[in-house]
């Protein structure tokens, strides 16, 4: 089935694909939406936050191997659960200070990982919430930090991959470090030198026009164009809160394959896998088998259709996928605007995924 079939028979609201080598760019709309449209971008967000933190490192305000205890003193001090298993008030202190690699790599000890009813990973899910989409939901960055400063950690510190919360807190820190709001900070360094114009943590009255609804199984409206994010968030979300469309994702991917935006030692740190694997094995149920760079999945083998080795990337929860392959100078996005809801990516992506890893087939 082609990604027209899964609009025409009322899978899916609309789609926008866009696939690039050099000058030549292929977009393609399906349903009623336009190349401009805006869509919620959900975790697609991780790697532009995971650029914004390599800013401040070539800078020189951070360096990867820094404790972030000097600007987030909340996780100082941080508690471990004894085992995995052990339940949240048997605690041991961490082995190490958290680094800023350790947030990078998304081995913050915070976060999602299967199985999920491990008590420290509940009791994350129960006390910051399970859907990154809600984005009014979560507090100010400082309450915010407060409240996970109060959870034990999951794993010590670089000893396991858990999903999310890592690029929530790059967020906190870039604010601290920089001194701007974490929305000021990525407007003036990333989106105004790139030009991405429809990028930000919410979508101002002049634009609603643009931007999609936002449907859960079967069609069900989540968020109307005037709902979540038609106001600015309290707590701007690094792990998912942007909205953004697919020509500026493509400036953002273009930025990584060898725009001066960011150095090539930047880039290449972004795009290589930091995962042992028994890190990998043990975040299956997201990595599908493919490793972790900063912000995003880099592909170590040949795992669905479109897995290429070196690609670097991610998707979104609401039915978003970005990659770039370094060794070729491919960009290739796909948007949507119906919520995924289980850690395996739909067909229609897989589909897109071996259509852009062809770019000979036509959907």
């Amino acid at each position: 089935m082609d990604l027209k079939d899964y609009v025409d028979s009322g899978k899916l609201p609309g789609v926008v694909t866009l696939v690039a080598r050099g000058d030549d760019v292929d977009v393609r709309t399906f349903g009623p939406v336009e190349r401009d449209t805006i869509f919620r971008i959900a975790s697609i967000t991780k790697p532009i936050t995971a650029a914004a933190v390599m800013l401040l490192v070539e800078d020189g305000k951070l360096a990867l191997d820094d404790s972030v205890g000097k600007w987030l003193p909340e996780l100082a001090g941080p508690k471990v659960v004894r085992t995995p298993e052990s339940p949240v008030d048997d605690v041991v202190p961490a082995q190490r200070p958290l680094t800023v690699f350790d947030l990078m790599t998304s081995r913050a000890g915070y976060g999602f990982a299967a199985p999920f009813d491990r008590p420290a990973v509940s009791m994350f899910g129960d006390v910051m919430g399970w859907d990154g989409r809600d984005v009014q939901a979560p507090p100010p960055p400082d309450e915010w930090v407060a409240k996970l400063a109060g959870i034990p950690m999951a794993a010590q510190p670089g000893e396991e991959f858990l999903y999310h919360a890592a690029s929530d807190l790059q967020g906190v820190l870039i604010a601290r470090v920089s001194g701007l709001s974490f929305p000021d900070f990525l407007a003036e360094r990333i989106f105004e030198p790139l030009g991405m114009v429809d990028t930000a943590f919410w979508v101002p009255p002049a634009k609603i026009h643009r931007f999609t609804s936002y449907y859960r199984g079967g069609l069900v409206l989540a968020d109307a164009p005037d709902g979540q994010w038609s106001t600015p968030p309290a707590f701007p979300s690094g792990g998912g809160g942007l909205v953004s469309t697919a020509d500026d994702w493509l400036k953002f991917g273009r930025a990584l394959l060898d725009d001066p935006l960011l150095s090539g030692e930047s880039r290449k740190l972004m795009t290589t896998n930091h995962l042992t694997d028994e890190q990998r094995e043990r975040g299956e149920l997201f990595l599908q088998g493919q490793g972790w760079g900063f912000g995003g999945s880099v592909d170590l083998t040949h795992r669905v259709a479109g897995n290429v080795p070196g690609r670097y990337g991610w998707v979104g929860g609401t039915g978003t996928s970005a990659y770039i392959v370094p060794s070729t100078g491919q960009i290739a996005i796909l948007l949507t605007q119906l919520a995924v809801e289980d850690a395996d990516s739909p067909q229609y992506i897989e589909e897109f995924w071996e259509y852009s890893g062809n770019h000979s087939s036509s959907f």
